[in-house]
């Protein structure tokens, strides 16, 4: 740097010397011109020469000045553009800058987002672990008793009267159509032909809730044509004190009246996401529906206590359906909407059923968080509802969908409704045509049927050295189990 700033300057100098000789040269000669060819003495032409240097100096010194000045204000010029793009790049920077920093913000609470949930997950698969060792063990127990000779089988210990210690007990139907069901009893074939009604009615839904005495019966929903379980609704149904089955249908209407629908809709949440949790330990795509009444949104207490529960199980929300009438959402009270919203907020959906006409508004119920629309078949089919229905039943299917909403067709029992329910488009079917509800059973109920239908002196001695082989097996594998679940 220093020596291109020498080497401009040494240039300088030559040039102004030069300059300088020129001048002199120029002003001589036309002293030399007076002198020889206008007749001036020597002294008139020295003063000629002399005056002419002079204003070529002169001329020289303002042409230089001006010559400075331009320069320096393109300089300034110059100087001001680049100050200009630099505060450009600078302003650049720092909005990227400020750019890179929202999205390390935002990176970092996405992160701490998937911790929480992934630390969510491993508590309940711990829970599950857990469940599954203790179940271990008591196969075990048994299986030695047995090896032992031991003829007495465990007997199921009685029923806990806390919802959630009585649900992890329970085992569900994994595929609705399976043979080993095929003996259990049916709601309708099991609940007594009077039923009761009036006082008797709500004393007996009364003690049902003291008691624990809700069962709960899953009915599948599956997909239209492959009818493959994608979901599972669950219903409940109550037992008096002569554990006689008594239907929703019969009880529901009483339980309202005397305020105790909001208490059975909480006992039967709190099951429902229990099993939930169970059913996705083989089936991640499964999904399960839980109806709610229009009492238990009005009802803030119990309202609050169910929103926390649901509020601590929001990983599941995705696969977590709850279902509301038709009427209710029709009728909705200020504080039961804001409640609705309070539970789409948290990322639940919804299911609309009950539905008695076709006047549907796809865009209200996709706002409330409506996911999925149940409408009974022959309410799809009926031709006498084309008057009075906004829209055809063939193009309801696709005005829901633009909206995220599935159309779901309940109450299907014939194979014909089947097939004029895909001309329509329906993705999801259910009815008895499917399989009927079926109840949660007590765990080891089938196994213990097994073992008692096949007594150890019937066996041969081959069979008999493999099932100690296996014994053997399973005794390391409940020890192994035992360690994990810890102490009691």
């Amino acid at each position: 740097m220093a020596r291109g700033t020498g080497y401009a300057s040494g240039m300088i100098r030559i040039s102004t010397i030069f300059i300088a000789i020129c001048m002199v040269l120029i002003a001589a000669s036309l002293g030399l011109v007076a002198y020889a060819t206008a007749g001036f003495n020597v002294a008139e032409s020295a003063i000629i020469a002399l005056t002419v240097l002079t204003f070529m100096i002169l001329y020289n010194a303002v042409s230089m000045r001006l010559r400075d000045r331009t320069d320096v204000g393109s300089q300034i010029t110059d100087l001001s553009r680049g100050t200009a793009d630099l505060a450009r790049q600078f302003a650049e920077f720092g909005r990227r800058l400020a750019a890179i920093e929202a999205r390390t913000t935002e990176l970092d609470g996405t992160s701490q987002e998937r911790v929480q949930t992934a630390l969510g997950e491993i508590n309940e698969l711990g829970a599950l672990v857990k469940q599954l060792a203790v179940s271990i063990a008591a196969h075990d127990d048994v299986l030695n008793g047995r090896m032992q000779g031991a003829a007495a089988v465990p007997q199921r210990p009685a029923p806990r009267k806390d919802a959630a210690a009585s649900t992890a007990d329970l085992e569900w139907v994994d595929s609705p159509v399976r043979d080993d069901h095929a003996a259990a009893p049916q709601p309708d074939a099991a609940a007594p032909p009077a039923r009761p009604s009036g006082a008797p009615l709500v004393a007996a839904v009364k003690g049902a809730i003291e008691a624990n005495r809700i069962d709960i019966y899953l009915l599948a929903l599956v997909t239209l044509p492959q009818r493959k379980v994608r979901f599972y609704e669950a219903m409940s149904r109550i037992r008096d004190s002569r554990d006689q089955l008594i239907g929703a249908d019969d009880f529901i209407a009483a339980a309202e009246a005397a305020g105790l629908m909001p208490h059975i809709d909480r006992m039967v949440l709190l099951r429902c996401i229990q099993v939930l949790r169970r059913l996705m330990v083989r089936n991640k795509d499964v999904g399960v529906f839980c109806n709610v009444s229009a009492t238990t949104l009005a009802n803030a207490e119990i309202f609050a206590q169910c929103l926390d529960f649901l509020d601590a199980n929001r990983v599941l929300a995705p696969s977590f359906i709850l279902e509301f009438k038709q009427a209710t959402l029709r009728q909705l009270t200020p504080l039961q909407s804001e409640n609705l919203a309070a539970l789409a907020q948290r990322g639940f959906r919804f299911s609309v059923d009950h539905v008695t006409d076709l006047r549907l508004e796809p865009r209200e119920l996709a706002d409330r968080g409506v996911r999925f629309v149940k409408v009974p078949a022959h309410l799809l089919l009926d031709q006498k509802q084309l008057s009075s229905a906004d829209i055809h039943p063939a193009d309801l299917s696709d005005l829901l969908g633009r909206f995220g909403i599935d159309l779901v067709a309940e109450r299907i029992e014939g194979e014909r409704a089947v097939v004029d329910l895909l001309d329509y488009d329906v993705r999801f079917g259910q009815g008895f045509l499917f399989a009927p509800p079926r109840p949660l059973r007590p765990e080891g109920a089938t196994s213990t049927a097994g073992e008692a239908s096949a007594p150890e002196g019937a066996r041969p001695d081959a069979t008999r050295g493999e099932a100690a082989a296996d014994a053997g097996r399973v005794t390391g594998k409940a020890a192994l189990a035992r360690r994990i679940a810890g102490p009691n």
